[in-house]
């Protein structure tokens, strides 16, 4: 197991505020730690204590370029977490704030950090969806956001434990004035960053990845191998994306590819023949995921009672009423989810019951 951490010089150095150390923020305060940056976490009491006593464990082993088969320990004495915001702010001023937290979670956390705004530096927005950075800006002024994006897998072990599942990279938009110095210190702390022209298409073009079998899964309680295999549903899943594709459209925006997601051959897909697609789309629904269900499933059936669904599938609903786009299909798999995490209907309404949900579209049409 490795604890060593680089020496880079002082003019280097960022000081880093990480907000959470779930998955995303294990991985990239970790890493950012590991190239000899000061991070500092937010996190909750109970988690900060455990993480105080026994650090941070990355299992980067993947990364051929680490050139180890260790796993990392990022010790206690390397980096601060604080259970409050206003404890974590003490140790500022900060050069950059990372926040990737669930798209539902999003509207809470700004309010709780409200307070604090003349204190926050600039916000890299690694959230899924659409609509998390304008919240940003609403709240603490366009100069506080950077729009950012992450197509790296990575699963959570335990608190603060963390392995990487598949090594793609991240991107991170241009404008901002701290956009070409993020992308360097992150690009040097092996996360494979990349510089993009244009904020919005970088983030619609994430979003396109995220849609596949996503809710269909969830709705019938199948896995994205079952949805891909009945001919139907596959068509559902290829609406799905033609109607995203349309609304991105209407806004004037590119289809990226972003960093080992070939982003512009999923949309070029959706313009051929079926038989033709299915076995691309089908390889990337699975890629990185293995035997994992998609993360609205996990989510409904958690019990959690929240699903980013509306964030992602209701986010090209929105966009679509706007510019008079129809989107029936994303609306109709909003719907349903959202009732089913709601408790509205019963989770076991559309489980297994392809015929019911592809009838309920034909309805809606």
């Amino acid at each position: 197991m490795q604890s060593s951490i680089p020496n880079i010089k002082a003019s280097e150095r960022l000081n880093v505020l990480v907000f959470g150390a779930g998955a995303i923020g294990t991985y990239f305060g970790g890493s950012l730690a590991l190239a000899g940056h000061h991070v500092v976490f937010v996190e909750q009491p109970k988690m900060s204590t455990e993480l105080r006593e026994r650090g941070l464990r990355l299992d980067l082993t993947i990364d051929e370029r680490r050139k180890t088969k260790d796993v990392f320990l990022v010790e206690p004495r390397s980096f601060v977490i604080e259970p409050s915001l206003e404890g974590a702010l003490k140790f500022g001023p900060f050069d950059v704030a990372l926040f990737a937290l669930k798209s539902f979670d999003t509207a809470a956390a700004l309010e709780g950090m409200k307070p604090f705004a003349d204190k926050l530096p600039p916000i890299l927005c690694l959230s899924n969806g659409v609509e998390n950075e304008q919240a940003i800006a609403r709240m603490f002024g366009p100069e506080k956001v950077v729009y950012g994006t992450v197509t790296t897998a990575i699963g959570r072990r335990g608190a603060g434990d963390i392995v990487l599942e598949k090594l793609r990279g991240m991107g991170v938009a241009a404008g901002h004035p701290l956009s070409e110095k993020l992308v360097a210190v992150l690009d040097d702390a092996y996360l494979n960053c990349r510089l993009y022209p244009d904020e919005h298409s970088m983030k619609w073009s994430k979003m396109l990845t995220n849609l596949v079998s996503n809710p269909t899964s969830a709705i019938l309680n199948m896995t994205a191998a079952q949805v891909f295999a009945n001919k139907k549903l596959y068509k559902l899943e290829i609406d799905t994306l033609k109607e995203c594709l349309a609304v991105m459209k209407a806004q004037g925006l590119e289809v990226y590819d972003l960093p080992g997601t070939p982003v512009k051959l999923l949309a070029f897909a959706t313009k051929l023949p079926l038989w033709l697609s299915k076995p691309f789309l089908s390889r990337a629904a699975g890629s990185g995921r293995g035997a994992k269900m998609p993360s609205f499933h996990i989510d409904l059936y958690s019990g959690r009672g929240q699903s980013e669904v509306e964030y992602l599938h209701g986010a090209i609903v929105r966009e679509g009423k706007k510019r008079n786009i129809p989107t029936p299909v994303n609306e109709l798999l909003t719907t349903i989810l959202l009732a089913l995490t709601n408790k509205q209907i019963p989770l076991e309404e559309y489980a297994n019951q392809p015929e019911k949900l592809l009838m309920a579209l034909n309805v809606k049409r």
